[in-house]
């Protein structure tokens, strides 16, 4: 059962409608202007703050899935790996703990050489990274043996199919190689025989050839294009580290309990123990992408402030056009707030129509995004979003039902707002005036 409209309201409908449109048009002209300039404000609006919330929310699921939930560092190489591995195993939300190696290395094929960064992954190292063996796009993973994997950017730049053979030196050795060059100038300077010295030297400098088993492809450009993977063995070779690590990578089962989970840690290991969360060591780049977020927001919702000035211009032209009727109103016993409530609806109106519309085109936008994002690119040659500097294949958005209402809403209080001026320059009409000399 549907609730009567008051007769007062009817009437205030009535006339906002006959005033906001001529006699042979759907709309007049400057109304159609104010409704398109608040529907292009609520449609980038919700365009903007959805590819934001997009770009946050993938780079988190891009992050988790690639990098290791918590790790245990300490300075220079873990030596008593093991031992840390058993104690953090058992704790609360904890999963799985393996070792790894990283760092940069030069990898060389046909000539072409690229520094990019080396994990040497344990076995278990799989355990902490779930989603890896899906973002095998060619080839397998198979971390045994002398075998790489690759990101997709990375092996198109080289030019690397599975089964090529690439080369492989740390720059980590460049300060051993140095050392034995000066051992084997003293050496020659002295008489003495420095051609073992030469043989070690050249087993320091001498990079590792390993077959390409399989090419990754996370959708994150920095992952694709600067990350290859390698046994454990092979990045303990290439980094002279023996039988110890870089560092102990934690998952757990809920990521973002991570904080928690390291408070435990500090409490159980020594001082010495270096121990970061995946949120601590990216919290530079998510609080830039929230600040640019709450930035854009502020700023284009100035594009609806514009569309209310618009609104508000045109109910005061209308005051100065219907300034007769309004007369006519009041003389024949209209009250003041029912000559208020005439413009203030016009407002709504104006406001109800626009933020509609807005909303219908943003979320059309969202949902086309990458193929308008391709249209532009073939038509005008103008790249919307390369990829070399978004680190993303495609444009992410995501849709946040709070962050729609509250556009929605301001756009539509604003523009409510607007008709308050001209609306009380309507009330302030004298009837006698207004009908000697409307």
């Amino acid at each position: 059962m549907s609730l009567p409209i008051p007769p007062a309201l009817q009437l205030a409908l009535f006339l906002a409608l006959r005033y906001l449109k001529p006699r042979r048009a759907l709309l007049s002209v400057i109304t159609a202007i104010s409704i398109t300039g608040v529907t292009l404000g609520v449609t980038v609006l919700i365009l903007v703050t959805a590819v934001m919330a997009g770009f946050e929310l993938e780079l988190r699921r891009k992050i988790v899935g690639f990098e290791p939930h918590l790790t245990i560092t300490s300075h220079g190489a873990l030596s008593d790996w093991r031992k840390l591995a058993k104690r953090a195993l058992p704790r609360e939300h904890v999963t799985s703990v393996a070792p790894y190696v990283q760092g940069p290395v030069i990898v060389e094929f046909n000539r072409l050489c690229i520094a990019p960064n080396m994990r040497g992954m344990h076995h278990d190292f799989d355990l902490i990274l779930t989603n890896i063996r899906k973002l095998i796009c060619n080839g397998r993973f198979n971390l045994m043996g002398n075998n790489i994997i690759l990101g997709l950017a990375l092996a198109n730049t080289l030019g690397v199919k599975v089964g090529d053979k690439v080369s492989v030196c740390s720059s980590a050795s460049l300060h051993t190689a140095l050392s034995e060059l000066d051992r084997a100038h003293y050496q020659k300077n002295h008489g003495s025989s420095y051609s073992v010295l030469l043989q070690r030297l050249q087993h320091i400098i001498r990079p590792k050839s390993l077959t390409v088993v399989g090419i990754f492809q996370t959708g994150h450009y920095l992952y694709d294009s600067e990350f290859v993977l390698v046994p454990l063995h092979i990045g303990q070779e290439l980094y002279n580290l023996g039988d110890n690590v870089h560092g102990l990578a934690v998952k757990i089962s809920d990521p973002y309990k991570s904080g928690k989970v390291k408070e435990d840690f500090l409490h159980t290991f020594s001082t010495a123990a270096r121990i970061d969360t995946w949120i601590e060591k990216n919290r530079a780049l998510f609080d830039a992408i929230r600040m640019e977020r709450n930035v854009m927001f502020f700023l284009l919702m100035f594009i609806i402030l514009v569309a209310a000035f618009s609104i508000m211009n045109t109910l005061i032209t209308i005051t100065v056009q219907k300034t007769r009727e309004i007369g006519i109103l009041k003389a024949l016993g209209a009250q003041t707030w029912q000559v208020v409530g005439v413009f203030i609806m016009q407002g709504m109106v104006i406001g109800l129509l626009g933020t509609m519309a807005g909303l219908g085109l943003g979320m059309c936008l969202i949902h086309y995004r990458n193929e308008v994002s391709r249209w532009v690119t073939s038509t005008l040659g103008i790249e919307v979003f390369p990829k070399d500097i978004y680190q993303f294949a495609e444009i992410p958005a995501e849709v946040i039902a709070s962050d729609v209402c509250t556009i929605c809403i301001s756009a539509f209080l604003i523009c409510a707002l607007a008709a308050v001026l001209p609306a009380w320059f309507a009330a302030r009409l004298d009837p006698a005036r207004a009908l000697r000399y409307g």
